[in-house]
């Protein structure tokens, strides 16, 4: 287990620093109020920042935090002080870049809010139990959607909605670019 790289938790807060969506694999903070002070000062430490384009790095309370912005989200990675920082960026690029496919590039709060479900089983598809199981966001993608498919409708109209879906997407991106 010393060997393993390992989260001590992940943290999506928005712009006021409330929480969206979070885990905690560490019993590090044994309360809820623990953790929501360690939320808050992680978000007032790095509020003033500018973590748009990439990921930042920070050493806070013995515990490193990777964090990066978008929009009115704030994505955290919290590992151990001898814990490797590009796995630390690793996980944390996964789980934005699964969270930004899984709401078809509309990365808000609102959006986050409405596909919860959805974060939240891409956060259990990343990581379980602090180990880490999975960064790349497609595959991210592909074991959280095939959790959520509907089972009350047809496969064949199953199967035409997600093909339009990516069909969509992958429009959208070509006109992007």
């Amino acid at each position: 287990m010393e060997s393993c790289p390992s989260v001590k938790n992940i943290i999506l807060l928005d712009s006021e620093g409330q929480r969206v969506a979070v885990k905690y694999y560490s019993d590090d903070w044994p309360t809820n109020s623990a953790k929501e002070a360690f939320e808050k000062s992680i978000f007032t430490k790095t509020q003033k920042t500018n973590a748009r384009t990439e990921a930042e790095i920070a050493m806070f309370e013995n515990h490193i935090v990777v964090y990066k912005f978008v929009q009115d989200l704030h994505f955290f990675v919290t590992g151990a002080e001898d814990e490797n920082e590009l796995i630390l960026a690793t996980v944390l690029q996964g789980f934005f870049d699964s969270v930004d496919l899984l709401l078809r590039g509309t990365v808000d709060k609102k959006e986050a809010l409405e596909n919860l479900d959805l974060i939240l089983l891409c956060l259990d598809e990343i990581v379980d139990g602090g180990i880490i199981l999975e960064t790349d966001a497609n595959v991210i993608v592909g074991k959280v959607a095939s959790h959520s498919i509907d089972s009350g409708a047809p496969l064949s109209e199953q199967t035409i909605s997600q093909a339009l879906a990516t069909a969509r997407e992958h429009l959208t991106r070509s006109l992007l670019k």
